[in-house]
C-alpha cells in the first residue's frame, strides 16, 4: 500500500512540476513543440505510430496470454497480466491525471500549432504515450532481452515523438507519460508478485 502511496505523491508531484512551470519552462515547451510539428502533419509513419498505441497496448497482453496457454506455462501467464495490469494502471493514472490538471491541448492556447485533427480532451498526459510506455517498460522488467526491450522502447518513444510531431500534445505530456507508464509497469510488476507468490 505504501508504493501505490507513493507512485500516486509522484505522478500528483510530476504533473505539478509540468504544468505549473514557470513561463521560460513554458516558452521551452511550446518552442520545442513548433520546431517538431510541421504546417501539415501528413506522415504516414507517424500516423502509424500513434495509431497503433491502443490496439498494440491491448494485444502485447492477450498474445503472451494465448502463447502461454497454448504452452501450459503458468509463468507466462502471470506474465500476461502483469502487462495487462500496467496497461490499466496506466489507463486510470492518465484518466485521473487529465481530470486533475485539465490542461488545454497546445493548439487551443497557442497559435502555430498544426494539429493533424482537432482532439477534444486535456493534454496533460498522453495516454497513447502512457500505454506504449506501460507496455515497454514491462516488457523490459519480465524479458530483458535486448532484442525484445528495444524494439519495445523504440516504439514507445515512436509513439510519444508521433503526438508532438501531430500537434496534440507539448513535450512535458510526453515526458509525464513515459514517467506514468514506466511507473505503472512498476506497480503492477510488485502488485503481481504480491499476488502471484
Amino acid at each position: 500500500m505504501t508504493l501505490i502511496k507513493q507512485y500516486l505523491r509522484s505522478i500528483f508531484f510530476t504533473g505539478c512540476f509540468f504544468i505549473c512551470t514557470t513561463s521560460f519552462a513554458q516558452n521551452w515547451d511550446i518552442n520545442l513543440l513548433r520546431n517538431i510539428n510541421p504546417q501539415n502533419p501528413n506522415s504516414g509513419l507517424w500516423k502509424g505510430f500513434t495509431n497503433s498505441a491502443y490496439p498494440l497496448s491491448a494485444a502485447t497482453p492477450v498474445a503472451v496470454w494465448i502463447d502461454a496457454k497454448i504452452n501450459h506455462n503458468k509463468k507466462d501467464e502471470y506474465k500476461a497480466y502483469e502487462i495487462a495490469g500496467s496497461v490499466i494502471i496506466a489507463a486510470g493514472a492518465t484518466e485521473a491525471m487529465k481530470i486533475i490538471f485539465n490542461r488545454n491541448r497546445p493548439f487551443q492556447k497557442y497559435a502555430g500549432v498544426y494539429p493533424y485533427q482537432y482532439e477534444d480532451g486535456q493534454s496533460f498526459p498522453s495516454g497513447h504515450a502512457s500505454l506504449a510506455f506501460a507496455v515497454a517498460a514491462s516488457i523490459s522488467i519480465e524479458y530483458k532481452k535486448w532484442y525484445l526491450v528495444v524494439p519495445a522502447y523504440v516504439w514507445a518513444t515512436g509513439v510519444g515523438y508521433s503526438r508532438l510531431y501531430l500537434g496534440e500534445h507539448y513535450p512535458t505530456d510526453i515526458i509525464g507519460s513515459a514517467i506514468t507508464g514506466t511507473a505503472s509497469a512498476f506497480i503492477s510488476y510488485w502488485v503481481s508478485k504480491k499476488i502471484f507468490k
